[in-house]
């Protein structure tokens, strides 16, 4: 099975949206497996694996029913710099990619000895991650894995590879004080 991360283009669709699109994506491709929906206000995420026997031409063919394709990744673990890691997870944040943000930054935060920029890097990671559940319409869930991420940036502050981090935390803070989630770039 090759895994892969189908983003079509959304023009219509909100996170609300999300398991009625992951209902439908499953009918499509019956005989590849359709694990989760993620709706960002440019994406309709699909992470879905497919039998070494089914191309990826032939996937994205059948999912284009619900929306036009923009963008598939073969996801497999990179081993890439990790300035590199770093550069190319704040990418795919602010492009509201945030299980791939996660996945990008899991080397780099393994590779990473214990102490504050352990603890940051994992901030950030539980920061997307709370926003892949914004992404499928689960609030509580989202927030809750936001107050996590808060108890990990304590004491973050200044610049981290050129994310602000006082920004960052703030403006977590801010969505947990006001109990409203607002996604932002980094």
């Amino acid at each position: 099975m090759k895994r892969y991360f189908i983003h079509l283009q959304n023009k219509e669709y909100t996170p609300k949206d999300a398991t009625v699109l992951l209902e439908r994506a499953r009918e499509l491709v019956r005989g590849a497996i359709v694990r989760d929906s993620r709706v960002s206000k440019k994406y309709i995420e699909f992470d879905t694996s497919i039998p070494d026997s089914m191309g990826i031409d032939d996937l994205v063919g059948r999912l284009q029913k619900i929306s036009p394709i923009a963008s598939f990744e073969h996801i497999v673990e990179k081993d890439l710099p990790k300035d590199e890691a770093i550069k190319h997870a704040i990418e795919l944040f602010n492009e509201e990619k945030y299980w791939g943000t996660h996945e990008a930054l899991e080397a780099v935060w393994k590779a990473t000895p214990k102490g504050s920029e352990r603890d940051l890097i994992n901030g950030i990671i539980l920061v997307a991650a709370a926003f892949v559940h914004d992404l499928k319409d689960e609030r509580d869930i989202c927030l809750s894995i936001l107050g996590r991420a808060m108890k990990k940036l304590d004491g973050a502050s200044g610049s981290y590879h050129g994310i602000d981090m006082d920004r960052f935390v703030g403006l977590v803070n801010r969505i947990l004080q006001t109990g409203r989630i607002e996604r932002f770039t980094i």
